[in-house]
């Protein structure tokens, strides 16, 4: 049985390689959206942080996922959204006149 190797060449640049990537420092030709095939595939994967975003991100510090509603992501969206209904639940029984 004879094992062969597959080798996998990475995609040809666009622009028959006159253009660069646009990472500093990277001399690899770019794919798409200015970026070579290999940042491309890192920026997809959400570990680039480059311009263009992928997708708007959510607006809490430190947080990096898609946006889901109101500027925020899927789990501090549901954080306010339970924090506002406590906050509605809490606020007629205060402002209840005293008999």
């Amino acid at each position: 049985m004879s094992e062969t190797k597959t080798t996998t060449k990475a995609p040809r640049a666009k622009g028959a390689g006159a253009k660069s990537c646009s990472v500093a420092g990277c001399k690899r030709a770019f794919r798409a959206k200015g970026l070579c095939f290999f940042h491309f595939k890192k920026w997809r994967a959400g570990e680039l942080e480059a311009k263009p975003a992928r997708y708007k991100t959510c607006s809490k510090p430190e947080c990096k996922k898609k946006v889901a509603a109101h500027g925020l992501c899927q789990d501090h969206f549901d954080a306010w959204t339970k924090s506002r209904k406590k906050n509605q639940v809490a606020a007629p029984a205060a402002s209840a006149p005293a008999a």
